[in-house]
């Protein structure tokens, strides 16, 4: 009973790790000990082992892939007895194929590989600035974030040490970036943080944009308005006065404000956004940023303002044509309007919605009994 209650093993339990098999090759009668082949042999093995991975490439494309795998597998053990900088360059090339094509297990293999080497290493107090930069490599390749971000945080304390800011600036990006692939957006954020001072310490326009913008996009994805705001009002201060990117811009700042329960600025800066728009004939943005901004004074009762920013945005919307908007429009006017009780002023805006409504052959229903709503209420006061 206790056996077949047990959980039956996966099938890659009763897999041997290729990487482990210790059954001489033809090719290598007697596996030395690292660094005892001559340079001759070094460079034989190099060219017999480039053949093999030629014939597992060949293998692969014909659809063959366990075939592919074995023979890669071969030319990864001989590795071993060359350098280890190769051979960690090529486990992320097969790990990242494994990868690609879900091969959970040889993903699972090379990855325990380079851990291996990685720990062989820093026993040895070998760890040095090329294998680091190989392994991390490889760990990208393999898909394997928390090691990767690991070793990048090692090589960008020895390129720190070495005074190499180039290097040190390259280093950052792609700790950046691997914490962007899997979603880290508060260490992301910390390292264009960092990437961002050193831009304007060494006065980088170029880069300290590039920076601004990913970090405004981390603090949106991680939902802190307060950290996007701040990056989007450094953003627009290094934009020129008529930036066409602007209007937008500010139209989000205006979004953070508000929520943050900030109305004031939040108002000024749909203001704003919509001055900017159409000053630059951008009538979408310009449609927007009032939309937003009426949307705000009739979420706090401050309905008569709402309805002074419809107006405005009724003439913004007939100067680009935009009737789907207009309809809209005047169905939001109405909505406020019964909310007063204005019927007359109801009546009027939903007579014009029903108007465009028929010339659309859109909503032409919704507006009827709209109509026959204030209609209703009217005969009742």
């Amino acid at each position: 009973m206790a056996l077949a209650a047990q959980e039956k093993p996966k099938p890659e339990e009763f897999k041997v790790n290729p990487l482990e098999i210790t059954k001489p090759d033809p090719l290598l009668p007697r596996i030395p000990k690292r660094g005892t082949l001559s340079p001759e042999e070094q460079s034989r093995l190099r060219s017999a082992i480039d053949e093999l991975d030629a014939q597992g490439l060949a293998l692969y494309k014909e659809k063959k892939a366990d075939e592919a795998f074995d023979v890669w597998y071969r030319g990864l053990r001989l590795r071993r007895v060359l350098d280890r900088v190769e051979e960690v360059q090529a486990l992320g090339r097969v790990g990242e194929i494994a990868w690609q094509n879900t091969r959970k297990f040889d993903a699972q293999v090379i990855t325990k590989r380079l851990q291996e080497i990685q720990k062989e290493a820093e026993d040895k107090k070998a760890l040095n600035l090329e294998l680091l930069q190989a392994l991390g490599q490889a760990y990208q390749q393999v898909r394997f974030p928390e090691p990767a971000v690991k070793v990048y945080q090692q090589i960008l304390a020895q390129e720190r040490q070495q005074g190499d800011t180039e290097a040190q600036e390259a280093t950052l990006k792609t700790l950046a970036q691997l914490n962007m692939d899997w979603f880290n957006y508060p260490q992301a954020a910390a390292v264009y943080e960092d990437l961002l001072t050193q831009a304007q310490a060494r006065g980088d326009r170029v880069n300290e944009l590039a920076y601004l913008e990913q970090l405004v996009y981390i603090y949106n994805k991680a939902q802190q308005p307060e950290n996007a705001l701040r990056m989007k009002q450094k953003l627009a201060a290094t934009y020129p006065p008529t930036d066409p990117r602007l209007p937008a811009l500010k139209i989000a700042i205006a979004t953070d404000y508000e929520a943050l329960n900030e109305l004031d600025p939040a108002s000024q800066n749909y203001q704003d956004a919509y001055k900017l728009a159409w000053a630059l004939r951008q009538w979408a943005y310009a449609s927007e940023a009032l939309q937003k901004l009426a949307a705000l004074y009739h979420t706090h009762n401050q309905s008569d303002y709402a309805l002074q920013v419809y107006d405005v945005l009724i003439k913004t919307q007939q100067q680009s044509y935009n009737f789907y908007g207009l309809m809209n429009t005047y169905d939001k006017m109405g909505q406020i309007y019964l909310e007063q009780r204005k019927y007359s002023q109801a009546l009027d805006v939903f007579q014009r919605g029903m108007q465009l409504a028929k010339s659309l052959q859109y909503q032409e229903n919704y507006f009827a009994e709209q109509l026959e709503r204030v209609n209703k209420q009217t005969s009742q006061q």
